[in-house]
């Protein structure tokens, strides 16, 4: 491991709930993509399955702020274990309702419950900035070490779920998610002395965190950007089967996530300098850019290729996002502001999916392509307008991200 990261592992517990979110989070990449295949599977109705993963999908992007306001107030092992079970349960009904074939309204029931699911990422990233707070550069390296985790469950998750399901039994890919939240979150809340201390009552003021002009600049570019992700799966896939290799998607797809793993790795050994706010508007741009390649795509390994040279962008963007929230949301509803961007990501990701599918099936693969390009171009326009608000000056404001802070709990100081 380069010094860079082994350094930000100096800290005592970090190991701990860096694994432990590793684990939480591979449901991410492996609940939706394991209902669809398990559907299609029992009922062989792809529109059903569809449109499961998208209610899960649109209720978790309602519940997650909702549920990370709340640990903001009372403290991650408090609110959790009781969320995680709540999840655990509506998956466990998902699944016996489908094998059962129950009625379809059981199904979208529990579906919606499963959106309970807690953003174990927004977990992991707020005992990062309570531990490295007031120390950019490794809070920066943290960040992006994150980053690297959510890019390996993206390229493992969906292999796991989608082979499981296939190989072994159509509930095996949905139910191992499942195992792996309880484990995730059961690791990760017996870690108590790396757990935020949730500020005072009297701290917290009223509203959302979206009362932060620049946070809500950027969950409205993490929409047009989520819009990139979903229409790239859909058309991939549809791309590859016009081509008579539908289960190669799986590994182009994976070649994306690769794309922006290595990136990830490599700026998070950089030291840089300079406004946040700049690197990120370059890097929405370069997003952007990268997706004009796809429409030139005439076989899968040229494809490939494009894929992994657009996914360069997606790890140091995202990372810079993270900094910008920690910048600009108070530390009191700091997981809740981390948990707003995430909602962006999956909103747009229903959208783009949605918008793709429409034009595959109206003109081909290939004029799918104009769909991430389209949601490219919003995404620079809504980042250009909205740049302002995120290269000005913060006000000051009680608790604000950057503000001092008490160390967390447990320990006197690592920085």
């Amino acid at each position: 491991m380069p010094s860079s990261y082994h350094a930000i592992f100096a800290a005592p517990g970090t190991k701990g709930f860096s694994a432990a979110g590793l684990i939480g989070r591979l449901p991410l990449a492996m609940m939706g993509i394991g209902i669809v295949t398990m559907v299609s599977q029992l009922t062989g109705r792809y529109g059903l399955a569809g449109a499961l993963s998208a209610t899960l999908a649109m209720s978790a992007a309602l519940l997650g702020p909702q549920i990370s306001r709340l640990i903001d107030r009372h403290g991650q092992s408090r609110i959790l274990r009781p969320a995680t079970l709540v999840a655990v349960t509506s998956v466990a009904g998902l699944l016996v309702c489908a094998q059962q074939s129950a009625p379809d309204w059981t199904l979208f029931v529990f579906a919606a419950g499963a959106g309970c699911v807690p953003s174990l990422g927004a977990m992991v990233r707020a005992r990062w900035a309570a531990i490295y707070r007031g120390s950019p550069r490794e809070l920066h390296t943290a960040y992006a070490w994150e980053s690297i985790v959510d890019e390996v469950c993206f390229i493992f998750g969906p292999i796991v779920s989608i082979g499981l399901s296939t190989a072994w039994f159509p509930e095996a890919g949905p139910l191992l998610a499942a195992v792996f939240l309880v484990i995730g979150v059961v690791w990760l809340t017996a870690q108590r002395a790396t757990e935020p201390v949730p500020q005072p009552r009297e701290q917290h003021t009223g509203g959302s965190a979206l009362r932060s002009p620049g946070l809500r600049v950027l969950v409205a570019t993490f929409v047009t950007t989520g819009a990139i992700f979903g229409a790239v799966d859909v058309v991939t896939v549809a791309f590859a089967e016009e081509r008579g290799h539908k289960a190669a998607a799986s590994l182009v797809l994976a070649v994306y996530a690769l794309g922006s793993c290595l990136a990830g790795v490599v700026f998070g050994l950089l030291h840089l300098t300079g406004p946040p706010a700049r690197r990120w508007l370059v890097g929405i741009c370069v997003m952007a850019v990268s997706m004009i390649p796809l429409q030139l795509a005439g076989n899968l390994p040229f494809l490939a290729v494009a894929l992994f040279v657009a996914g360069l962008s997606v790890a140091p963007t995202m990372v810079t996002t993270m900094a910008l929230v920690e910048a600009h949301v108070p530390r009191t509803k700091l997981t809740e502001g981390m948990t707003w961007t995430s909602t962006g990501l999956a909103v747009g990701v229903a959208l783009g999916s949605s918008a793709a599918g429409w034009v595959v099936d109206a003109a081909g693969a290939e004029a799918g392509y104009g769909v991430p390009v389209a949601a490219g171009t919003a995404a620079a326009v809504v980042a250009f307008l909205g740049y302002r608000r995120l290269r000005g000056p913060v006000p000051s404001r009680g608790g604000r991200g950057t503000d001092d802070q008490e160390p967390y709990n447990g320990h006197e100081s690592v920085a």
